[in-house]
């Protein structure tokens, strides 16, 4: 279902009325066995996905002091969704360091991957808010795009047992849930701004933020590799297959990506919460009505 795509201007917007973002308290985790390669034996996309895992924590704290920033003034409804997002994001923080501690009891060091986003964060303590804003809302669109392609494409964590599928199933549901709040923080902040000047800022910061996560993703994933004795050229080629070919998560992406820059889009255009309502096996009191 896609919803109109006039939402260039601050006075409109193309999150649904009927939107309600659920606050899902769950637990994963406590009492894991470490497992080395959980995700299918594959130590490629185990890598990846203990790469992502641990830029949350840090990154999740930016994502919620970003967007509080700029709340004053909003709207009841979009208040209202701010806090929604700030407790989703708490959960989600919680959770993620759980399974990073259980990647390090596996045997993995992933500190190194945490003190490069805190050297990134520190570059942007000098920097205007908007421009934190800016860079929150393309990295919620990069969240968002990940929750659709795993709940979408089964494949991606195929041989994940329990609880390590269910983290990430669980996150992406509430990433999908929640994809609206930052885009809508932004257009209240900029509410005064040309729609050029909105465009330029946010494309330009979507261009930087993508090669910065993605080429950053790439080498924690190769460090963590070389951890198990697996580098060189043959293995930083099975990245990008793995990216690109099959599963292909950046390839799957791209017409998301893509769609960012498009006048009028709102990530609100495309409305899969379905995805939502088929993985809330869980979470029976949050169901979508029928």
């Amino acid at each position: 279902m896609n919803a109109p795509t006039t939402f260039d201007h601050p006075a409109a917007t193309a999150t649904p009325a009927d939107l309600d973002i659920v606050i899902r308290d769950r637990r994963f985790l406590r009492g894991a066995e470490p497992k080395r390669w959980w995700l299918n034996g594959d130590p490629v996309a185990t890598a990846w996905f203990n790469a992502l895992s641990a830029t949350f924590p840090r990154g999740e704290a930016f994502f919620i002091e970003s967007v509080k920033a700029f709340r004053e003034g909003a709207s009841a409804k979009l208040t209202a969704e701010i806090r929604a997002f700030v407790r989703q994001e708490i959960n989600h923080t919680r959770e993620h360091i759980v399974l990073n501690k259980l990647a390090e009891a596996s045997g993995y060091d992933v500190s190194f991957i945490d003190q490069r986003v805190e050297h990134l964060l520190q570059l942007l303590n000098n920097r205007p808010m908007y421009l934190n804003l800016a860079a929150t809302m393309a990295l919620e669109h990069f969240t968002a795009m990940l929750g659709h392609e795993l709940l979408s494409n089964p494949e991606h964590l195929a041989g994940a047992e329990g609880d390590l599928g269910d983290i990430w199933r669980w996150h992406s549901v509430e990433e999908i849930e929640h994809k609206g709040v930052a885009y809508d923080t932004w257009l209240h902040a900029t509410k005064d701004w040309s729609r050029w000047k909105r465009w330029k800022v946010k494309s330009l910061m979507m261009v930087i933020v993508s090669k910065r996560f993605i080429f950053n993703r790439v080498q924690d994933t190769a460090d963590l590799l070389a951890q198990d004795g697996l580098t060189g050229w043959k293995w930083r080629a099975k990245i990008w297959a793995y990216l690109l070919v099959r599963p292909g998560f950046l390839r799957r992406i791209a017409p998301q990506w893509l769609a960012f820059f498009m006048p009028g889009f709102h990530p609100w255009n495309h409305d899969d919460r379905a995805l939502i309502a088929k993985h809330e096996g869980d979470f029976t009191d949050a169901l979508l009505p029928a």
